[in-house]
């Protein structure tokens, strides 16, 4: 008996991927990606359930590919910080005591476990995110409102896809399970705001049409190679790009470098960063003990 939520591998694939069931009929099961934001469906007799032990292994390997990458952005990060301090006190020159604005961030997510494990990565990397839980096909609905409410320098749609040979070639956005919503999204947040540098796009999932999500509109989207994207890769681009000066241009290939995929698996365009540096820097702390010292010499006491 397989229920929802239960792991599983498929055999006519040789168990290469790991995932959990979410729904059950009674011909067809269909199957979410463990790891990968792939969304597909078999045949009961196709599938195998995974034991306690071969799925303690196989987290085991995912988070040494996470722990890389995460070493991998940190130490981007710290050079990007580098830079930072060093035109912000003309060369060391002067007291280090600016303040920095990152972008606010919308993450809109087809899957409700990955949005979680997205958004504990994004509060990880020190972002500030709104997570939002919605079906694919919804996302062309929603994102006007959402767009309004938030006010995002940077939005991430994505969820689940897949590309299927039987309903046409990868041409075809028939083909593709939810690459058509992702477009439409895409589409309908460029007729509100259509500058690549005011508001970045990210959009797609596992397999999706490339080509179309960058034409709608994306800055950055997957799958070039219609290959299968890890949940953490969207957080990954954001970052960057976050992290980044509004006064440089972000390097493409330096951002998938710190991807889990890849370039086969995601691409995009020049984008200018977001992230702007203001200065003095003045902490509440240091504030208080300032009029602190300040009611002291004059003998006065603040009024309650």
């Amino acid at each position: 008996m397989i229920v929802k939520g239960d792991l599983v591998t498929r055999r006519s694939y040789n168990h290469d991927l790991l995932f959990r069931v979410q729904s059950v009929s009674r011909d067809r099961i269909l199957l979410f990606g463990e790891d990968f934001r792939l969304e597909a469906d078999a045949p009961l007799a196709d599938l195998k359930k995974v034991t306690g032990e071969e799925y303690r292994q196989h987290k085991k390997k995912v988070k040494v590919q996470e722990d890389y990458s995460y070493r991998l952005f940190r130490q981007d990060y710290q050079l990007l910080k580098e830079k930072r301090d060093h035109e912000s006190t003309d060369g060391y020159q002067h007291e280090n005591n600016y303040f920095q604005l990152s972008p606010r961030v919308l993450h809109v997510d087809g899957d409700q476990l990955f949005l979680k494990k997205c958004i504990q990565l994004y509060q990880q990397l020190g972002l500030q995110v709104h997570g939002t839980h919605m079906d694919e096909k919804e996302m062309p609905l929603q994102i006007g409102a959402l767009l309004e409410k938030i006010q995002p320098d940077i939005v991430v749609i994505t969820g689940h896809d897949s590309f299927s040979k039987n309903k046409g070639t990868v041409r075809d956005l028939r083909a593709y399970r939810h690459s058509q919503y992702f477009v439409d999204t895409v589409r309908e947040i460029r007729s509100k705001t259509s500058h690549l540098d005011q508001t970045v796009v990210f959009a797609g999932a596992c397999q999706s049409h490339f080509e179309s999500l960058i034409k709608a509109g994306a800055n950055y989207a997957s799958s070039p190679k219609r290959i299968n994207i890890h949940a953490l890769d969207p957080v990954y681009i954001v970052a960057r790009i976050a992290y980044t000066s509004f006064m440089d241009k972000v390097n493409v290939r330096e951002v998938l470098r710190n991807t889990l995929t890849g370039e086969e698996g995601l691409g995009g365009v020049e984008t200018r960063g977001l992230l702007r540096v203001g200065m003095p820097y003045r902490s509440l702390e240091i504030l208080e003990e300032e009029e602190k010292a300040t009611e002291a010499e004059s003998g006065t006491t603040p009024e309650i």
